[in-house]
């Protein structure tokens, strides 16, 4: 991945939210990227590069995350509360 690429996450188990999004996103020409999440696990796979994401780098996390808070198997609010801990105890562990 280039760094200079713009990458969005979009976080929707709404189909039509989605499209909605997406249409938006394609006809503004505001990323190179668009990644789709359906669900809060996906989710936090994506973001931690896990399970099908392993192939990801946490080098280059995307540049914008649109999250649904309604969310089904984790919702969006624990997809923050765990990103947020993740980069507190991040910060913690590098300056140790």
């Amino acid at each position: 991945m280039n760094s200079g690429e713009l990458d969005i996450l979009l976080v929707e188990d709404n189909q039509d939210d989605m499209d909605l999004a997406l249409h938006a996103l394609k006809r503004e020409k505001l990323a190179n990227n668009i990644f789709v999440a359906r669900d809060g696990e996906e989710a936090l796979d994506f973001l931690f590069c896990r399970g099908v994401f392993t192939y990801r780098s946490l080098d280059h996390p995307p540049k914008l995350v649109l999250l649904d808070l309604k969310l089904p198997k984790v919702n969006g609010m624990e997809v923050l509360k765990q990103v947020k801990s993740d980069r507190v105890q991040g910060r913690s562990q590098s300056s140790s």
